[in-house]
């Protein structure tokens, strides 16, 4: 287990550390604050990202539950309405509609019906995302799939310092909160500093990269890639703005559309299909309040009608990789 004891300062951190940093520091400022899912106090986690959590804090408040994700976040939403504040672990994001009806029919619904007399502080994470050789059913990142729900945020990150921030303030929030990891991004080091007292904001995309030629707008392992591109282009005079969506609801438009009407051209880069995705609704949203644009918005995204197959070569044709983000960047650039 790596050492995690400094506060208030920068440290260097792997995404996976970082995450088991935002969890350490929340089980240790609020006692109402329990984390449980499938294996999360075995060896670890099955990604290890709650090393040593079960010895810090204790069986009574990191603990492991059967396979049944629907009963287990159930069972979160009465202990939210009771007082506590849990943190729930679904080991893949492709197992996100086992809990369909905890997640859809009950935790967004309870503040609603109970007249906004309870306060439901759920946080579910999951990991997503392909580039790990996991096969099609362990392989989305399921960041779309719940975001048309009222009363329900979904959250994700790219960084080892967007995913501490991130994930601190979904267990602060009173409202349930649905965080992606992507497991591609586990052992990437970055910055993060621990210990501010009101960590992020929810709702607030981040600007990864200032640049005028176009706005890219990316989550998770598209947000790192299309960072990666943008470098890139820079060799080729090609100046792209980058922005970490995060929050899919609330969805940081006001944002974007700065973004955009100063770029004159949008991106979008997600590693999921572009019907019924944060992409699609964000174009219709930037176009819906009237945002000027130069040319057309594009996407990347995976292929219509293609699953992320098991071959790593497939896979890695399937999942948009820097270079074919560059391709597109190019063609929004100087065929716009």
């Amino acid at each position: 287990m790596q050492a995690e004891s400094t506060h208030d300062a920068a440290v260097e951190l792997a995404y996976r550390h970082a995450i088991r940093a935002a969890l350490d520091d929340e089980l240790a400022s609020d006692p109402a604050v329990v984390l449980f899912g499938e294996d999360v106090a075995s060896a670890g986690g099955v990604f290890k990202t709650n090393d040593g959590l079960v010895e810090a804090h204790g069986r009574e408040r990191v603990f492991n539950t059967p396979i049944c994700e629907n009963a287990f976040i159930g069972m979160a939403l009465g202990m939210a309405v009771t007082g506590l504040r849990p943190v729930v672990e679904i080991m893949f994001s492709d197992f996100l509609p086992t809990a369909a009806d905890a997640i859809v029919n009950e935790l967004p619904k309870f503040r609603f019906m109970s007249g906004g007399q309870a306060a439901v502080p759920v946080t579910i994470r999951s990991m997503g995302g392909g580039a790990g050789r996991f096969g099609t059913q362990h392989s989305a990142t399921g960041e779309s799939w719940f975001m048309g729900l009222p009363g329900l945020h979904v959250a994700t990150a790219s960084s080892p310092a967007g995913i501490y921030e991130t994930l601190r303030t979904a267990i602060r929030s009173p409202d349930p909160t649905l965080v992606i990891e992507h497991k591609a991004l586990f052992n990437r080091k970055g910055s993060v500093v621990r210990g501010a007292p009101d960590p992020a904001q929810v709702g607030r995309a981040e600007l990864l990269r200032a640049g005028e030629d176009a706005t890219v707008v990316a989550t998770l392992l598209m947000a790192d890639r299309s960072l990666a591109a943008a470098e890139a282009l820079e060799q080729e005079g090609v100046d792209l703005e980058v922005i970490d969506l995060r929050w899919i609801r609330p969805m940081d438009v006001e944002r974007v559309q700065r973004s955009v009407e100063r770029t004159g051209r949008l991106l979008v880069v997600e590693e999921a299909h572009h019907a019924g995705g944060w992409g699609a609704t964000l174009i219709s949203e930037l176009t819906l309040r009237g945002c000027r644009w130069e040319a057309a918005p594009r996407r990347v995204g995976l292929p219509d009608e293609m699953l992320v197959p098991y071959s790593p070569t497939l896979e890695d044709e399937v999942i948009p990789s820097v270079e074919r983000i560059a391709a597109a960047a190019r063609e929004v650039v100087r065929g716009g």
